[in-house]
């Protein structure tokens, strides 16, 4: 039972490691605990953002991903939706925040932005969204069904490119060249650990110098209660002080203070809020971030209620709640990923931001090349 490469965990990290493998002819084996994906890859917006990385490495990487969906989407037969976001400026100070972005930034590192005001704002889903001062259409972003998308991506990686899933079984332990699991001992090359949030069961003493934290959201699926027909990913400028494509620009420090001051809750939960459409014209709101060395199981309604109004105020309609779930995510570690060599031929690879549908592809497919070289 010898592979090239074993990989711990079927989320969207272990599924871009597979693919980057099996693309280049090698033998790849996944494990995953669960008898589906129930992590944060399943769990999230779909959002795979290229406008809120900020310049450098995050912005590359999510350029590259974005190609990478395309043809996974194509392979793969699953909605993925190329017409980019809307990020909405509620306030005056969100949209000079916008103008300086544009003025700026996006023009120095070629951001693919168009920012619409006036008469272009109110052509915006028949006058939908005239009661914004102004949005930037994030022309690159891309967004997804998780729930439909990543299935659909284990069921091409086994049934096209050869890679062979272990679902409902545990990995109790790897070391170099073999992995012991409750379907047995398996033996590989090459071992990459993708376990998420979980710190602990695997390799442990190799994680716990990155000295990283769990992230918990409240997330929301809900109906709009009119015609919407929405067709790109929503977000307001609540996420400006949130992302580093904006978040250091002089400009997000009043947006910055005038949440503190006028909506200081919004601030202390860590509520910015994001909407994508399904296909089945259903919305995925949410979200709150609740950061700690554990998970809390325990929502407040409160919460809820503000990702709620938030929604309705910025879609100008209101909402029927479908379902309510927690979102759970690594975070806080000393970089937004790290690949950790934790032995020969072990190595461990994390997201410690919430981005990992946005630049994991392309991570994946940078380890692996440092691995086995560039794809032929």
């Amino acid at each position: 039972m010898s592979s090239d490469l074993l990989i711990v965990g079927a989320g969207i990290l272990g599924l871009s490691h597979a693919y980057a493998a099996a693309r280049r002819g090698l033998k790849v084996r996944v494990f995953e605990r669960s008898a589906t994906p129930l992590g944060a890859s399943v769990r999230n917006f779909g959002q795979a953002l290229v406008t809120g990385q900020p310049p450098g490495p995050m912005l590359d990487l999510a350029r590259q991903s974005r190609d990478i969906w395309a043809h996974w989407a194509q392979a793969c037969g699953f909605q993925l939706k190329r017409n980019g976001s809307y990020l909405f400026a509620r306030t005056e100070a969100e949209e000079h925040l916008l103008e300086a972005f544009c003025a700026g930034r996006a023009r120095e590192h070629g951001y693919n932005v168009a920012l619409l005001q006036g008469a272009a704002l109110n052509d915006l889903y028949g006058g939908q969204f005239r009661h914004h001062r102004a949005a930037l259409h994030g022309e690159d972003d891309q967004q997804l069904y998780s729930r439909e998308a990543i299935p659909a991506l284990i069921n091409y990686l086994a049934q096209e490119l050869n890679v062979e899933f272990h679902f409902s079984t545990l990995v109790r332990h790897v070391e170099p060249g073999q992995l012991h699991s409750t379907a047995g001992r398996f033996r590989g090359e090459q071992i990459i650990v993708c376990s998420g949030h979980d710190y602990q069961t695997l390799l442990a003493e190799s994680i716990a110098p990155l000295n990283p934290q769990i992230c918990r959201l409240q997330m929301l699926r809900a109906r709009p209660r009119l015609e919407l027909n929405l067709q790109h990913a929503v977000l307001t400028g609540l996420s400006c002080v949130h992302y580093g494509a904006f978040a250091d620009l002089p400009q997000a420090a009043p947006v910055q203070a005038q949440i503190l001051r006028e909506a200081p809750h919004l601030h202390e939960h860590g509520i910015h809020l994001l909407i994508s459409p399904t296909p089945h014209g259903d919305l995925i709101i949410g979200d709150s971030h609740d950061y700690g060395s554990d998970a809390s199981p325990f929502n407040a309604e409160q919460v809820d209620d503000w990702l709620i109004e938030l929604a309705e105020q910025t879609l100008g309609c209101t909402l029927q709640v479908l379902e309510r779930w927690q979102g759970v995510y690594g975070s806080r570690g000393p970089a937004p990923f790290s690949f950790v060599q934790a032995a020969a031929g072990i190595s461990i690879a994390l997201m410690h931001t919430g981005v990992g549908m946005s630049v994991g592809p392309a991570m994946a497919e940078r380890n692996i090349t440092a691995l086995w070289g560039p794809a032929c």
